[in-house]
């Protein structure tokens, strides 16, 4: 099954966001903790270039926690600022504004030497679709903050949105879409739900994600799925899940019944917290490259 996104906009979205690069002091670059490399725009670094930027790794709650702890570290060996964080919850996002001032306190030092007083600090939520963009946005907004409005030299299709007195948020009508070779890329992608269901064979992609998932937590597979051990062979272990489930039409296993169910399962949590890529299976791609 090849996976593939829509290349065309991806010119529409990086033309938004270079020319509103300008308008923010900082990038917050949203992720999902559960494939934190695979939800990244390939293009991001050329497109921010040096601004400053805030990897934020949202739905931790959802991604195992050791491997998001690593995932961190990883970020911060490449001089990345790395946050773990759950919008829907609101957990860990006081760190946001703290981390943001730590990166600008030079800049803000040299506005105060100026005689400047310090402004909101402005920034720009970037990520791929259903990374929680749009959570984050109403969670760091709050129901008592004041209105969305348009601000001096903005355009009207620029909205700023008031986060207390410290922050503001660029709130962009583009997204940025990854365009990816990698069809584990898309794969990743699909079984966390940032493709639409609609144009993936969930066959695959659950096929993907119980070998994976056979691999690095056979247990909760066995233990979810009542296996007494995982079948190497895909199809007997498709056959042995729709048979403990009653997914049968008539003498045959109802195969789509199981995908189904495997991936609703994993998105709905019931195996557990789980992280799809770790930093380790990063440096291995990065060593075999080089």
């Amino acid at each position: 099954m090849t996976i593939q996104w829509f290349p065309g906009h991806m010119a529409k979205a990086r033309r938004q966001v270079t020319e509103k690069l300008k308008l923010v002091d900082i990038i917050f670059e949203l992720v999902d903790a559960r494939i934190p490399h695979s939800s990244r725009n390939p293009m991001i670094d050329e497109i921010i270039q040096h601004k400053p930027r805030i990897v934020l790794l949202n739905k931790a709650d959802m991604a195992d926690k050791e491997i998001t702890a690593e995932w961190v570290r990883y970020f911060k060996n490449q001089g990345v600022t790395a946050l773990a964080i759950n919008s829907q919850a609101g957990t860990g996002l006081k760190q946001i504004v703290t981390e943001a001032k730590k990166l600008l306190n030079d800049k803000i030092e040299r506005l105060k030497a100026k005689g400047v007083k310090p402004r909101a600090i402005r920034a720009m939520i970037v990520g791929i679709p259903n990374a929680g963009k749009s959570t984050l946005i109403n969670r760091l907004h709050g129901k008592n903050i004041a209105k969305t409005g348009n601000m001096p030299g903005v355009t009207k299709a620029q909205q700023w949105i008031k986060v207390g007195n410290e922050l503001e948020l660029l709130d962009t009508p583009g997204i940025l879409w990854p365009k990816f070779e990698d069809q584990e890329v898309g794969l990743k992608l699909a079984v966390t739900g940032a493709i639409k269901d609609a144009i993936l064979n969930l066959d695959d992609v659950a096929v993907y994600a119980l070998r994976y998932l056979g691999t690095r937590y056979p247990d909760r597979v066995r233990e979810r799925f009542h296996l007494e051990e995982i079948p190497e062979d895909i199809t007997e272990m498709f056959d042995k899940i729709g048979l403990a489930r009653g997914f049968k039409q008539g003498k045959e296993i109802d195969y789509d019944k199981v995908a189904e169910t495997v991936i609703r399962e994993i998105r709905g949590e019931k195996l557990g917290p789980l992280s799809f890529e770790r930093p380790s299976d990063l440096e291995k791609i990065e060593g075999s490259d080089s």
